[in-house]
Protein backbone atom coordinates (compact mmCIF):
# COMPACT_ATOMS: atom_id res chain seq x y z
CA UNK A 1 0.00 0.00 0.00
CA UNK A 2 1.34 3.65 -0.73
CA UNK A 3 1.78 5.72 1.83
CA UNK A 4 1.33 9.51 1.22
CA UNK A 5 3.53 11.66 2.59
CA UNK A 6 4.65 15.59 2.38
CA UNK A 7 8.05 16.64 1.85
CA UNK A 8 8.34 20.33 3.66
CA UNK A 9 10.12 22.09 0.97
CA UNK A 10 9.74 23.15 -2.63
CA UNK A 11 12.91 22.00 -3.21
CA UNK A 12 13.33 20.46 -6.57
CA UNK A 13 16.39 18.61 -6.33
CA UNK A 14 15.53 17.49 -3.00
CA UNK A 15 12.43 16.26 -4.14
CA UNK A 16 13.84 14.44 -6.43
CA UNK A 17 16.54 12.94 -4.43
CA UNK A 18 14.28 11.67 -1.64
CA UNK A 19 11.58 9.91 -4.11
CA UNK A 20 14.26 8.21 -5.53
CA UNK A 21 15.09 6.52 -2.48
CA UNK A 22 11.69 6.27 -0.92
CA UNK A 23 9.48 6.07 -3.73
CA UNK A 24 10.30 2.08 -4.13
CA UNK A 25 9.71 1.88 -0.42
CA UNK A 26 6.37 2.31 -1.06
CA UNK A 27 6.24 6.16 -0.35
CA UNK A 28 3.93 8.20 -2.61
CA UNK A 29 5.82 12.00 -1.94
CA UNK A 30 4.79 15.56 -2.64
CA UNK A 31 6.10 18.55 -2.14
CA UNK A 32 3.85 20.88 0.26
CA UNK A 33 3.59 23.56 -2.35
CA UNK A 34 1.77 20.97 -4.40
CA UNK A 35 -0.77 20.86 -1.17
CA UNK A 36 -0.79 24.51 -1.13
CA UNK A 37 1.66 24.72 2.18
CA UNK A 38 3.26 27.63 2.51
CA UNK A 39 7.18 27.90 3.42
CA UNK A 40 7.43 27.69 7.44
CA UNK A 41 9.97 29.90 8.85
CA UNK A 42 13.07 28.57 10.32
CA UNK A 43 14.06 31.11 13.11
CA UNK A 44 15.84 28.57 15.11
CA UNK A 45 19.69 28.14 15.61
CA UNK A 46 20.13 24.29 15.05
CA UNK A 47 19.44 22.38 12.13
CA UNK A 48 17.27 19.58 14.21
CA UNK A 49 14.69 22.48 15.97
CA UNK A 50 14.13 24.06 12.52
CA UNK A 51 13.73 20.58 10.50
CA UNK A 52 11.17 19.97 13.24
CA UNK A 53 9.08 23.25 12.79
CA UNK A 54 9.02 22.82 9.06
CA UNK A 55 7.71 18.92 9.67
CA UNK A 56 4.90 19.94 12.02
CA UNK A 57 3.91 23.12 9.79
CA UNK A 58 3.52 20.68 6.72
CA UNK A 59 1.43 18.07 8.76
CA UNK A 60 -0.91 20.40 10.63
CA UNK A 61 -1.76 21.63 7.09
CA UNK A 62 -2.31 19.02 5.22
CA UNK A 63 -3.11 16.17 7.59
CA UNK A 64 -0.42 13.96 6.07
CA UNK A 65 2.83 12.50 7.37
CA UNK A 66 5.69 14.97 6.77
CA UNK A 67 9.28 14.57 6.25
CA UNK A 68 11.80 17.93 6.69
CA UNK A 69 14.94 18.19 6.61
CA UNK A 70 17.47 20.94 7.37
CA UNK A 71 20.76 21.01 5.78
CA UNK A 72 23.76 23.19 4.83
CA UNK A 73 27.43 23.47 4.60
CA UNK A 74 29.44 23.95 7.33
CA UNK A 75 33.04 25.17 6.90
CA UNK A 76 35.68 25.16 9.85
CA UNK A 77 37.57 27.81 9.21
CA UNK A 78 34.79 30.06 9.63
CA UNK A 79 32.71 28.76 12.69
CA UNK A 80 30.78 26.42 11.26
CA UNK A 81 28.88 29.59 8.44
CA UNK A 82 27.29 29.28 6.81
CA UNK A 83 25.50 26.54 8.60
CA UNK A 84 21.72 26.61 9.38
CA UNK A 85 21.85 29.49 6.96
CA UNK A 86 22.75 28.24 3.97
CA UNK A 87 20.16 28.91 1.96
CA UNK A 88 20.13 32.64 2.51
CA UNK A 89 24.00 33.31 3.14
CA UNK A 90 24.23 36.30 0.88
CA UNK A 91 21.21 37.37 2.03
CA UNK A 92 17.50 37.19 0.23
CA UNK A 93 16.44 36.82 -2.57
CA UNK A 94 18.14 33.11 -1.89
CA UNK A 95 20.94 32.51 -4.86
CA UNK A 96 23.29 29.89 -4.90
CA UNK A 97 25.29 31.85 -6.85
CA UNK A 98 25.78 34.55 -4.63
CA UNK A 99 25.70 32.14 -1.59
CA UNK A 100 28.73 30.74 -3.25
CA UNK A 101 30.28 34.07 -4.13
CA UNK A 102 30.07 34.78 -0.36
CA UNK A 103 31.65 31.70 1.32
CA UNK A 104 34.69 31.82 -1.33
CA UNK A 105 35.11 35.18 -0.66
CA UNK A 106 34.94 34.98 3.33
CA UNK A 107 37.45 31.77 2.96
CA UNK A 108 39.85 33.57 0.57
CA UNK A 109 41.57 34.68 3.60
CA UNK A 110 42.04 31.25 5.15
CA UNK A 111 44.15 27.75 4.75
CA UNK A 112 42.03 26.11 6.05
CA UNK A 113 39.34 25.13 3.21
CA UNK A 114 37.62 21.93 4.92
CA UNK A 115 33.65 21.68 5.33
CA UNK A 116 31.42 19.29 5.84
CA UNK A 117 27.43 19.05 4.74
CA UNK A 118 25.42 18.43 7.53
CA UNK A 119 21.62 16.87 7.09
CA UNK A 120 18.97 16.22 9.82
CA UNK A 121 15.64 14.90 9.04
CA UNK A 122 12.88 14.90 10.98
CA UNK A 123 9.55 12.39 9.72
CA UNK A 124 6.10 13.31 11.87
CA UNK A 125 3.36 10.77 11.50
CA UNK A 126 0.71 13.74 12.54
CA UNK A 127 1.48 16.99 13.42
CA UNK A 128 1.66 16.47 17.57
CA UNK A 129 3.76 13.61 17.08
CA UNK A 130 5.48 13.05 20.50
CA UNK A 131 7.91 10.62 19.05
CA UNK A 132 9.31 12.50 15.76
CA UNK A 133 11.72 10.36 14.13
CA UNK A 134 14.93 11.96 13.56
CA UNK A 135 18.43 10.63 11.98
CA UNK A 136 21.63 12.69 10.41
CA UNK A 137 24.24 12.30 8.09
CA UNK A 138 27.62 14.44 7.42
CA UNK A 139 29.67 14.65 4.25
CA UNK A 140 32.76 16.09 4.76
CA UNK A 141 34.79 18.09 2.08
CA UNK A 142 36.84 20.94 0.86
CA UNK A 143 35.21 24.58 -0.44
CA UNK A 144 37.09 24.89 -3.79
CA UNK A 145 37.16 28.54 -5.46
CA UNK A 146 36.82 26.95 -8.74
CA UNK A 147 33.36 25.49 -9.58
CA UNK A 148 33.22 22.16 -11.36
CA UNK A 149 29.95 20.18 -12.50
CA UNK A 150 26.67 20.78 -13.74
CA UNK A 151 24.72 17.90 -11.55
CA UNK A 152 23.15 18.93 -8.24
CA UNK A 153 22.76 21.93 -6.64
CA UNK A 154 23.33 24.30 -4.11
CA UNK A 155 27.12 24.51 -2.95
CA UNK A 156 27.71 21.12 -4.84
CA UNK A 157 30.19 23.10 -7.62
CA UNK A 158 32.52 24.22 -4.86
CA UNK A 159 32.79 21.29 -2.81
CA UNK A 160 35.23 19.11 -3.32
CA UNK A 161 36.06 15.72 -2.68
CA UNK A 162 39.72 15.33 -2.61
CA UNK A 163 39.71 11.42 -2.27
CA UNK A 164 37.25 11.03 -5.16
CA UNK A 165 39.67 14.08 -7.18
CA UNK A 166 35.55 15.42 -7.87
CA UNK A 167 33.16 18.09 -6.88
CA UNK A 168 29.75 16.99 -5.61
CA UNK A 169 28.29 17.95 -9.07
CA UNK A 170 30.27 16.31 -11.08
CA UNK A 171 29.15 12.96 -9.15
CA UNK A 172 26.14 10.96 -11.05
CA UNK A 173 22.75 11.59 -8.97
CA UNK A 174 23.25 7.62 -7.60
CA UNK A 175 26.77 8.13 -7.04
CA UNK A 176 25.56 11.07 -4.88
CA UNK A 177 23.08 9.62 -2.76
CA UNK A 178 25.31 7.18 -2.16
CA UNK A 179 27.86 9.52 -0.32
CA UNK A 180 25.62 12.52 0.56
CA UNK A 181 24.86 14.04 3.88
CA UNK A 182 21.24 13.44 2.65
CA UNK A 183 21.65 9.87 1.05
CA UNK A 184 23.07 8.80 4.22
CA UNK A 185 20.54 10.63 6.71
CA UNK A 186 17.57 9.32 4.37
CA UNK A 187 19.26 5.53 4.96
CA UNK A 188 19.23 6.10 8.44
CA UNK A 189 15.48 7.11 8.75
CA UNK A 190 14.51 4.53 6.69
CA UNK A 191 16.25 2.03 8.61
CA UNK A 192 14.18 3.29 11.84
CA UNK A 193 10.78 3.76 10.01
CA UNK A 194 10.76 -0.13 8.33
Amino acid sequence: MTQRLVLASNNAGKLKEFGQILEPLGFELHAQGELNVPECAEPFATFVENALEKARHASRLTGLPALADDSGVCVNALGGAPGVWSARYAGEPKSDALNNQKVIADLEAHADKSAYYYCVLVYVRHADDPQPVIADGVWAGEISATARGANGFGYDPHFWLPALGKSAAELTPAEKNTLSHRGQALRALVGKLT
